[in-house]
């Protein structure tokens, strides 16, 4: 794919209903069931709970997903890597009922997710181990099960290496888990792969389907697939005679043609179903429904990137999967939430930093139209420095996932590759972030300065000869890329580079198809000259304008990813500190300043903000960061800050015109006002080119808080495991929203419902977030609700002293 122009057209599909549903990609076994409730929980390492008979009556019950680190007590004894929070080593207990009447049929088990080093034991019996804590991974358990009697599931999850990460990653079963019953012939774990042509109005959808044959005996099958449009009817199908052998995986194959077939897009994620059927003697023994959608995609080495024809720069964020006081358990509508949040802002794409995400998180980026740059890595055969005192300070810690590199890369980069390759919106696979950061660990000697290199000084500390040669980059990258191709050779491979003066010495850039640049927009015109068939993008940078600039300015970059989208625990500051602040989105789901200040620059749809503070006298350029709030010392002097796509910009404060009407420059992006404090409304008014409004935004002068406040009094959820996510408000007593309020507040509930925690977003809070109180934070905070599983009302109230208490209903049905 290098040294010309990548086009790739490709259809994509996740599964839906009776399939293995989410996290099972194409592969169906009839019955597929979460068994997430009712499991037991132990936080100390008893190997004797895998035997059947161990008595766990004084165990912890608990439903998965589960995350323990997130329960534990902030601590500045803690590693700062993963936000002061513990690690340790859990075990889980199920039972599970196989009826009598799925004698015959196979046993799976299929873990979404568990962090890390598992093993899990069915009857006393080991059935396997899983070291990464971010694959997902099925164990067949057939051998080990009693039919119609009570099974006993037990995991160890060794998580006892609590620093092993530059981030949060919480620890336990936190992802989905599920058993399946299956005809021991069926479609193989993750063996449906279907991806598209689409020329001049005519679309081929080119399926393969693998077939295992779990049975002694040579079988004759039919495999039928169907593709059923948006709007329910079918508008192609195909049949297919399979003779699979005993005891072995065989593949068919087939194309599925379709006229004039609705793309998906960013805008309209248009999406049809697959639908495969295999059958034995006409009788249908497994089923698959896929949803599906046609789209193209082409990379540049000078135009950058285009979605289905489509010249455009890709406008993304990079992600971690945390979501504050829920750590790693997240449930899928809070992610639907904060995702529609950031398309809000003008986000086009996600990148998985620095590891492959949930299940349903794909499914949520396929259903609203997000691209995603799929992630695997941040090691591999070398330990990076994790920081224990506080981000950038004191002495680091080595511990990691480097010992298994050698062992499960491959294993679980393809693993990785199978699950997620159907999911319309992964658009790229990346096998690596910041590996080559220069001496950690790799050295070159292109760090020492010389002439012949361009480098009159030592950079990164110099050359470090005894560290481990960067020259071994290459060979590894070229093991993982023909990995990932092995099962998918329709998208470009690429990683996050950090060091690509040193990079640029190796073979690692030339195995990837696309190059991400981390933070070095500075090489982006002289290495598009040196390597002129070389795809470039930044993978990760400020929120500055300058890199926004660097994309812009040059049409060779197809884009950037913000570091962060949405703030996220660990890689913490000295204490206190959570995590990192640097997000668009707070931890309660708020958009903060730069938030807007990015929707004003990658948004369509007409805005403007305002905020303000108090001007250092040495400040170079306008804040980004800049709060919408208006109560200062009367007369004192006030920068204001407008972030707006509008032409230029008009403020009033209390009815009257504040200065001349600004205009908006691009090579800015903000537009500032220094102006006395006069307690009342100010108010920006965005106007277009010919002066007429677009937009308005205003913040008023509030008084002392005197009660709470939410936007909804009455909500409905859904009975099994619905979530209510409820934000409340400190307002005046004119109702007005008070900035600056971080009054304590106390959730009560009565009635089928639990309280997964209150989040107010302040990142230097570490105080008990495993209770029902909490302090509000910009005059905020927000509260999870999850329901029990029965029906009825729900009365949740909100209290704090001194102040108006609110209550709110939830049904729940």
């Amino acid at each position: 794919m290098k040294n010309q122009i990548v086009t790739t057209q490709r259809i994509l599909l996740f599964i839906l209903g009776f399939t293995w549903i989410s996290g099972f990609g194409q592969l169906s076994f009839g019955d597929a069931q979460k068994i997430n409730d009712g499991w037991k929980f132990n936080l100390a390492d008893t190997p004797d709970a895998k035997n059947v008979a161990f008595d766990d009556a004084q165990w912890q019950g608990v439903d998965l997903p589960h995350d323990w680190s997130i329960k534990g007590q902030l601590s500045p004894t803690l590693a700062s890597a993963t936000g002061y929070l513990p690690g340790g080593i859990g075990w889980y207990r199920k039972t599970l009922n196989v009826p009598a009447a799925q004698k015959g049929q196979k046993v799976y088990v299929y873990f979404e997710g568990v962090y890390n080093r598992s093993e899990v034991f069915v009857n006393g019996q080991s059935v396997g181990k899983r070291p990464n804590g971010y694959i997902s991974f099925a164990y067949d358990v057939t051998p080990f099960i009693k039919y119609g009697e009570d099974n006993i599931i037990s995991v160890k999850v060794d998580h006892s290496k609590s620093a092993d990460s530059r981030w949060y990653t919480g620890s336990g079963i936190y992802r989905n888990v599920w058993v399946v019953y299956a005809n021991p012939v069926h479609i193989a774990q993750w063996g449906v792969y279907a991806y598209p042509t689409v020329t001049k109005g005519k679309g081929v959808l080119n399926v393969e389907v693998e077939v295992e044959n779990g049975s002694s005996s040579k079988q004759s099958l039919t495999v039928v697939n169907e593709l059923i449009a948006p709007d329910g009817k079918s508008v192609a199908k195909s049949t297919e005679k399979l003779s699979a052998t005993a005891n072995k995986n065989q593949k068919v194959t087939t194309t599925l043609k379709v006229s004039n077939p609705k793309l998906w897009d960013l805008n309209s994620p248009n999406l049809y179903t697959l639908k495969t059927t295999v059958l034995k003697d006409g009788k249908q023994i497994d089923v698959s429904a896929v949803k599906t959608g046609f789209r193209t995609f082409t990379f540049d080495p000078n135009k950058g990137f285009a979605l289905n024809g489509k010249w455009q720069k890709v406008k993304g964020v990079c992600l971690h999967h945390d979501a504050g006081v829920l750590g790693s358990a997240v449930p899928k509508d809070v992610w639907r939430g904060r995702l529609k949040t950031l398309k809000e802002i003008g986000v086009t794409a996600i990148r998985t930093s620095h590891n492959p995400q949930a299940p349903e998180f794909y499914e949520l980026c396929d259903e609203l139209g997000l691209l995603v740059l799929n992630e695997a890595y941040d090691e591999w055969e070398y330990p990076k420095r994790k920081w224990l005192e506080g981000w950038n300070y004191g002495t680091p810690g080595y511990e990691g996932s480097f010992d298994i590199f050698a062992d499960w890369a491959e294993k679980d980069l393809e693993d990785f590759v199978r699950r997620d390759r159907n999911h319309l919106s992964v658009f790229a696979w990346s096998i690596g972030n910041e590996v080559d950061y220069p001496n950690d660990p790799y050295s070159h000697p292109v760090l020492a300065g010389t002439t012949a290199t361009g480098f009159t000084q030592a950079q990164y500390g110099g050359y470090k000869k005894d560290a481990p040669d960067a020259m071994r980059l290459g060979a590894i990258a070229k093991r993982l890329v023909a990995a990932v191709k092995k099962y998918d050779k329709s998208r470009p491979t690429t990683a996050g580079l950090a060091g690509v003066a040193m990079s640029n010495e190796t073979e690692y850039p030339g195995a990837l198809d696309i190059t991400g640049y981390n933070y070095t927009e500075s090489k982006y015109g002289s290495d598009h000259k040196k390597y002129p068939n070389r795809v470039i993008y930044g993978s990760e940078n400020v929120h500055d304008i300058e890199p926004w600039l660097a994309v812009t300015n040059n049409e060779h970059i197809f884009g950037q990813f913000l570091w962060t989208g949405i703030d996220y625990l660990g890689e913490s500051g000295r204490w206190p500190s959570r995590g990192f602040y640097s997000g668009l989105v707070d931890f309660a789901g708020r958009i903060k300043p730069r938030g807007y200040f990015r929707q004003s620059l990658w948004s369509d749809k007409p805005m403007v903000y305002i905020g303000t503070y108090i001007a250092p006298a040495d400040e170079k350029k306008p804040s980004k960061d800049a709060w919408p709030i208006w109560n200062y010392d009367n007369g004192k002097t006030v920068r204001v800050v407008a972030y707006t796509n509008g032409a230029k910009v008009r403020l009033d404060l209390n009815g009257k015109t504040v200065d001349e009407v600004k205009n908006y420059d691009k090579n800015v992006g903000i537009i500032t006002w220094d102006i006395p404090y006069t307690a009342g409304k100010l108010e920006a008014v965005a106007l277009d080119a010919n002066n007429k409004e677009v937009a308005r935004y205003a913040i008023t002068s509030s008084t002392q808080p005197v009660s709470l406040s939410v936007k909804e009094k009455s909500v409905t959820i859904d009975k099994q495991k619905g979530i209510a996510q409820i934000m409340v408000d400190v307002l005046d007593k004119d109702g007005l929203p008070v900035i600056l309020s971080d009054n304590e507040i106390t959730c009560t509930i009565s009635g089928p419902a639990k309280l997964l925690g209150l989040e107010a977003g302040n990142n230097s809070d570490m105080t008990d977030y495993t209770d029902n109180v909490q302090r509000a934070f910009n005059g905020h905070l927000l509260a999870y609700l999850q329901s029990t599983g029965q029906g009825g009302t729900v009365t949740v109230t909100f209290s704090s002293q001194w102040l108006k208490p609110v209550t709110v209903t939830v049904n729940i049905k």
